[in-house]
C-alpha cells in the first residue's frame, strides 16, 4: 500500500481491521512506538477484538524491527536511480516491494537480521 499523505492512527486502525477480516485465529501486530501506533483508537480496537494482540518494539530499537531490512533492500535497489517524477518513483517502489514480498528467502532474511526471537521454520 502506498500513501501520498502521512499515515494517521485512523489508517492504522483500518489496516488492522482489514487484517482481522482476512486472517483467522489470534493476530499479533508488532509495531514501533510511532504516535500513529499508539493512542485511544488503537487501544479501543484491541479491546474490541480480543484476538488482536499488539506488541510494541522497545523505544529506539530499530535493530529489532524486521522492516528495517526491507528498507535496506529498497535503498540498495533504488539508490542509484533517478525517477523523473512521483509516478516513476511509485512504479519503482511497487516493483521492488513486489520482488521482496514475493521472496520468502528475503522476508525471512529480514527477520533473521533483526534481534527478534526467531520462530519461523
Amino acid at each position: 500500500m502506498f500513501s501520498y499523505h502521512n499515515i494517521r492512527q485512523a489508517d492504522v486502525c483500518l489496516f488492522l481491521r482489514h487484517v482481522l477480516r482476512h486472517l483467522r485465529g489470534e493476530v499479533i501486530a508488532l509495531m514501533d512506538n510511532a504516535n500513529t501506533h499508539r493512542g485511544k483508537a488503537i487501544h479501543e480496537l484491541s479491546d474490541r477484538f480480543t484476538r488482536l494482540h499488539i506488541e510494541y518494539f522497545p523505544p529506539y530499537a530499530p535493530e529489532m524491527n524486521p522492516d528495517e531490512g526491507v528498507w535496506g533492500m529498497l535503498k540498495r535497489a533504488l539508490g542509484n536511480g533517478r525517477p523523473d517524477n512521483i509516478d516513476e518513483l511509485t512504479e519503482d517502489l511497487k516493483r521492488e516491494f513486489g520482488l521482496i514480498a514475493g521472496s520468502q528467502r528475503k522476508l525471512r532474511g529480514c527477520i533473521r537480521q533483526s534481534d527478534l526471537p526467531f520462530y519461523l521454520p
